[in-house]
């Protein structure tokens, strides 16, 4: 994934603004953007993992993957608040990329409305039928990140950088958290750890406070690991921290 966030043919970079870096929201967008390849990348087989009839399965395999829709909902709402109408207003030249990207944003909500509720009918029957397309929707839903996920990195974030304070990234960043438990926020840290390559993984991990840094020591890791050994099982436990 390391060649990921570049500028495919055909694909334009937004104007950047002149002036100094105020933030560091390029790198900070890679970082969270890996969890979702990773995550949407490996739901389809995830989905298909449970057999027929094995509620059990697919009612956990189900959870996690909505955990995931919400966090992918909530993200995105951030920036739809928090960081398009500000890249709007201080760099108007970037009007046509906001445009491009808001309507990503739209397609993949339209996305997740639309698998929500048979995501949580096939939760409790582990139907066949619903099983198939179910992860016929998420690769679906993965094919259109695959595209917005780069183009917002590679096309709109050298703008962000120009134009917004590292304290109002942080904001947007950050909205929706509370929808979350702490427990569950540590949990998924490993996660986000696990899918940065190492360098990136330990910048992430010194900007995190430093009661977050101790949850995850004390018991996000091993919520982790055992989320991941459940999720599949016979692999091995990608490294953390």
């Amino acid at each position: 994934m390391t060649d990921f966030f570049t500028l495919q043919p055909g694909e334009t970079a937004a104007p950047v603004p002149p002036g100094p870096v105020l933030c560091q929201g390029t790198a900070a967008m890679r970082r969270i953007h890996r969890v979702f390849l990773w995550a949407y990348g490996e739901a389809p087989a995830l989905v298909r993992s449970a057999g027929p009839g094995d509620t059990a399965r697919a009612a956990y395999v189900g959870e996690v993957l909505g955990n995931f829709d919400k966090i992918l909902h909530i993200h995105h709402e951030g920036e739809d608040l928090l960081m398009y109408p500000q890249l709007a207003e201080r760099a108007p030249a970037c009007a046509l990329h906001v445009e491009q990207m808001l309507e990503q944003h739209r397609q993949v909500a339209l996305r997740l409305d639309d698998i929500e509720p048979l995501r949580l009918r096939w939760m409790g029957t582990a139907d066949v039928t619903d099983r198939d397309t179910l992860a016929d929707k998420y690769r679906k839903l993965s094919d259109l990140l695959n595209v917005h996920l780069r183009r917002e990195v590679t096309e709109v974030m050298p703008a962000v950088d120009k134009v917004m304070t590292e304290k109002e990234l942080v904001a947007a960043a950050e909205h929706g958290t509370g929808q979350f438990s702490k427990r569950f926020l540590v949990g998924y840290l490993g996660m986000v750890l696990a899918t940065n390559p190492p360098g990136e993984r330990e910048e992430l991990f010194k900007e995190m406070p430093a009661p977050v840094r101790v949850a995850y020591r004390v018991v996000g890791r091993r919520m982790y690991r055992r989320q991941y050994s459940t999720l599949f099982p016979g692999r091995p436990v990608p490294e953390t921290l």
